[in-house]
């Protein structure tokens, strides 16, 4: 049995995969988690009745879990109940006109053509060429540790670079497909969340069409939450300790290792340390100046995924015909995406989301109320007050109101807010980033920060702002992409370089 003792700094998503994968091969693994509870951005809050997840809804590419807990000899329904939501979400565009995305494909095909008479052809080979993207991106461009570009010198993932479209735009490739506005936005409104806009984004990322349309929406009985709670149970089931409300303060560095884990609660010592915290945190103010791998002005000129406003609403009563799911596109798209990504400001007229999971959970609020989530996406760095979330809150409840046409105003009796300043509190996130670094071409594979350590041979970086990139399924994968390359830096002989 291996006793090399390995940290993992912070139990998000990336850093519970590692843990689990690295405790498999017989390490000695400890999480410090700087909060009160594991699971990074995917926290729940428990108020009145309501349970509330903080973080991430959306419950896409299921493959990916299945894949994480079969190494395992588990599958996802040893822990949790998975439910498909059909339709998958609704998409308003204003009162009285919106769209509804179902789950199975005769129907997609169906609603594609009454938007657009003769889509449902188009539709079928755009998702075609879409599963192709899925398939190689997902089965290999992702699992790339993307150290060098030299990972890349193979004619056949060459040959492959060129089918998946990595340097054609989303923008254009939808075009060619279609032309009615309304489908447009739907197909556009994933990569809103991947840090750029469609005009910036590879094409390459239609594979989240895919993932959208064709695998579906799903939703773990009880909440995203119910996730971290089995990556928890499995974590300990392999001898994984948690040592949660620790907060990592400083990583010593002597003769280019880290020899001491300086936290609230004390000093520690492992042979490895695998950071799954904020890596611009990690690097500018966990480590000296001589060891980092970047420097402030690096960070700065990141182009950073959105943050964003949200708003956790308990309703005392019940609504009628609102889905899980709701985006609503009743204002301008692109002024929005630019007020995020082109001309940093609070929106003018701001695109939001609601999730409402009583819809198709009665266990996340007491019986005859409902649970909204209102989420808003921003630009990072922006000045957060109050004030401006008061503001945005009466927006997104008019706009709400008005388009719905449910009254839920005078109806709430829980309300909390979340924004950038949250963020950078909880999860020292950089600039109150809500999903990571954007995936635009310029930060793609090797492009993005380094998953290695330059300075320092016993760290390595995992998470949304290294390979693969933002989200929940991917922060898994770099989860697992990172317990592989803690592995090689082990000598045959289980010593550490």
């Amino acid at each position: 049995m291996l006793k090399n003792k390995i940290a993992v700094i912070g139990s998000g998503f990336a850093g519970l995969s590692a843990a689990c994968v690295l405790a498999k091969q017989g390490y000695e693994v400890t999480i410090y988690e700087k909060n009160s509870q594991p699971g990074g951005r995917a926290q729940v809050w428990e108020t009145q009745g309501f349970r509330f997840d903080m973080g991430p809804s959306w419950y896409w590419m299921p493959d990916v879990f299945e894949d994480f807990f079969a190494q395992f000899g588990k599958k996802p329904s040893d822990y949790y109940n998975l439910k498909r939501l059909d339709p998958g979400y609704r998409v308003y565009f204003g009162q009285g006109e919106e769209l509804d995305v179902p789950a199975g494909m005769p129907e997609l095909e169906a609603m594609f053509d009454s938007t657009e008479p003769g889509s449902s052809d188009k539709l079928r080979r755009f998702l075609k060429q879409a599963e192709y993207k899925y398939r190689v991106g997902m089965g290999e461009y992702v699992f790339k540790p993307s150290h060098s570009i030299t990972e890349y010198f193979d004619l056949d993932l060459i040959k492959k670079s060129i089918g998946i479209q990595l340097l054609t735009n989303m923008s254009k490739h939808l075009r060619k497909y279609f032309h009615n506005s309304k489908l447009i936005k739907l197909l556009e409104f994933p990569v809103l969340f991947l840090g750029a806009t469609p005009q910036n984004t590879p094409a390459m990322y239609s594979m989240m069409n895919y993932a959208d349309l064709a695998l579906g929406t799903w939703y773990p009985m009880g909440g995203m939450n119910e996730i971290v709670k089995a990556m928890v149970a499995l974590a300990e089931e392999l001898g994984v300790t948690i040592k949660l409300d620790t907060e990592v303060k400083h990583l010593k560095v002597n003769d280019g290792r880290i020899t001491t884990i300086e936290t609230n609660e004390g000093e520690y010592q492992a042979d490895f340390i695998v950071a799954g915290a904020d890596y611009a945190h990690v690097d500018q103010q966990l480590i000296d100046e001589p060891y980092r791998n970047y420097t402030e002005k690096y960070w700065d000129s990141r182009t950073m995924s959105p943050s964003s406003l949200l708003f956790y609403i308990g309703l005392n009563k019940k609504l009628g015909d609102v889905k899980h799911h709701n985006l609503f596109f009743d204002e301008d798209f692109n002024r929005h995406a630019y007020e995020i990504y082109t001309e940093p400001q609070w929106p003018s007229k701001p695109l939001f989301y609601a999730s409402c999971p009583s819809k198709t959970d009665s266990g996340v609020a007491p019986e005859g109320c409902e649970n909204l989530f209102f989420l808003m996406p921003l630009a990072p760095g922006l000045q957060d007050s109050d004030t401006m979330r008061e503001k945005y809150f009466d927006i997104m409840v008019n706009r709400f109101e008005a388009v719905t046409g449910e009254s839920i105003r005078d109806a709430i009796i829980v309300k909390r807010s979340y924004a950038m300043n949250d963020f950078k509190a909880d999860y020292h996130s950089y600039k109150g980033n809500a999903y990571g670094l954007a995936n635009t071409l310029q930060q793609t594979a090797f492009l993005k920060p380094a998953m290695r350590a330059k300075h320092i041979k016993n760290l390595l970086y995992t998470g949304q702002l290294t390979v693969p990139g933002p989200g929940v399924p991917p922060a898994i994968i770099s989860g697992r992409v990172v317990a592989a390359e803690v592995q090689k830096l082990i000598k045959p002989d289980r010593t550490l370089p």
